[in-house]
């Protein structure tokens, strides 16, 4: 059995590899995910380019601002690893790849298809949860308005279908269909998280959150380690296992990050203390706690129904006192358990596919990185 646990700090020890919280810009990142990062964004980012500009123009003017290529303007923007994305999911397809003992460089149209596929749900998503900044720009709806972001996010998922459909690879009409699944089950996640934030604090169970963190999540992250394996011609058992492997790690992922929404640094974090709990977020520390019988539930459930008195101050002092009460009622204790649970199914996933520690290495080292907060 994989050896694993989580401090106080929200750190999660995996046999002797660390998976922290990053400081800002994914500072901390270790040298080897760097690498592997810094590679696939060489790979992929001429390929998405190339593919995004055959769009029709009024589409590829928002698509080109969103991914940091362009001003709002038209002008040229000098992309960076900040404004155009870290390529995680990219990296985690040709690794995968690679892994199982397949070309990278074959693989480079799927990583781009699972790009973009991510970059439609993050238009859409800052539509719905009406953000006004993402990778240190304005959002895409802020500049262009809802119409443009909505319509340009449905022009890249459909974008990454052709990319995959003329893709000659005999493995791309199965990752076609592995891709449109996990769209459909991306979007059920949404559906769902926007569900959950409708409805009462009493009203929404531990078990919905998790199966909604895995879908919007994790399905993605556990596609793009399928997809490599798919291209490496890999058998259809080894394919579920790298799946499993990205899903279990991306939940991983989701625990820590919601523990650092309550208690993160809000000077590596860039938002005040407990911007999560103002915002009245179910995250998963808050729905443990919640569900948790306590009488620290109760207060919770009491302050999260009740507005914050005015002001700044009595705002942050209403997010310290449901902070304390989350914690109090083992909600932190819980997410940190948790997360450090799924990195060893994560992880003992992977062994299943692949065994050698060597092979395995390079995919070990992305599931450190998404398990650190970057921001």
């Amino acid at each position: 059995m994989t050896d694993t646990t989580t401090d106080t700090a929200g750190t999660v020890h995996v046999e002797g590899h660390i998976l922290e919280p990053g400081g800002p810009d994914g500072a901390g990142e270790g040298p080897e995910a760097a690498g592997i990062l810094a590679s696939a964004r060489g790979l992929v980012h001429p390929e998405l380019r190339r593919a995004i500009e055959t769009l029709p123009g009024s589409l590829r003017r928002v698509a080109l601002y969103h991914f940091g290529w362009e001003h709002a303007d038209g002008t040229p923007a000098a992309g960076t690893a900040g404004s155009t994305g870290k390529a995680i999911r990219p990296a985690l397809v040709l690794t995968a790849a690679r892994a199982l003992g397949g070309d990278p460089a074959e693989a480079v149209r799927a990583a781009a298809a699972v790009e973009l596929v991510h970059n439609f749900t993050l238009l859409h998503d800052d539509v719905m949860d009406r953000d006004t900044t993402r990778r240190h720009r304005p959002t895409a709806w802020t500049v262009f308005g809802d119409a443009d972001a909505i319509l340009t996010g449905d022009a890249l998922q459909a974008l990454a279908q052709r990319m995959l459909a003329e893709d000659p690879h005999p493995g791309a009409p199965a990752a076609a269909a592995r891709l449109a699944t996990c769209v459909m089950e991306l979007c059920a996640g949404q559906h769902a998280d926007c569900d959950l934030e409708r409805r009462g604090p009493d009203e929404v169970t531990l078990d919905e959150c998790l199966a909604m963190a895995e879908a919007k999540t994790g399905a993605l992250l556990g596609c793009a380690c399928a997809l490599g394996a798919v291209y490496a011609g890999a058998d259809p058992d080894d394919v579920d296992s790298l799946d499993g492997f990205g899903r279990e790690a991306g939940l991983a992922f989701q625990l820590i990050d919601d523990v650092i929404g309550i208690w993160g640094d809000p000077h590596r974090t860039g938002k005040p203390a407990g911007a999560d709990l103002a915002a009245r977020k179910k995250s998963l520390p808050v729905v443990a706690a919640l569900a948790s019988g306590t009488p620290a539930a109760a207060e919770l459930a009491e302050l999260y129904d009740s507005p914050p008195p005015g002001g700044a101050a009595g705002a942050a002092e209403h997010a310290a006192r449901a902070a304390r009460a989350v914690e109090r009622a083992g909600g932190r204790d819980w997410a940190q358990a948790h997360a450090a649970d799924r990195m060893s199914r994560a992880i003992g996933q992977l062994a299943v596919a692949v065994p050698d520690p060597e092979a395995a290495g390079g995919l070990l080292a992305l599931a450190e990185f998404v398990t650190r907060r970057t921001y």
